[in-house]
């Protein structure tokens, strides 16, 4: 899945396909919570490691991996955003 879109803007389906594409092992594990707790793009972004507890994922290597991933999503929000209000300022 490329990052064109916001994260922030994902769907349950579309948390579910970067979940499959960066943690397919978790998987069992984790569809049916994300979907269960509808857990979209922007719930993602915002997921602690109590979280993912409560979502099934105990292991604390497995949180952790997961949480960098988010992390980078994070920051990829980030730059999105900021590129935005740059050409904003740039196109007035």
């Amino acid at each position: 899945m490329g990052l064109s879109k916001r994260v922030s803007s994902w769907s349950v389906e579309e948390v579910l396909e970067w979940m499959q594409g960066y943690h397919p092992a978790k998987m069992d594990t984790l569809q049916k919570a994300i979907i269960k707790h509808a857990i979209s793009g922007r719930v993602l972004l915002r997921l602690k490691d109590h979280h993912l507890e409560l979502l099934g994922v105990e292991a604390e290597e497995q949180q952790q991996e997961i949480l960098q991933d988010v992390l980078l999503l994070k920051v990829q929000e980030e730059v999105n955003e900021l590129n935005d209000i740059c050409s904003e300022c740039f196109s007035t």
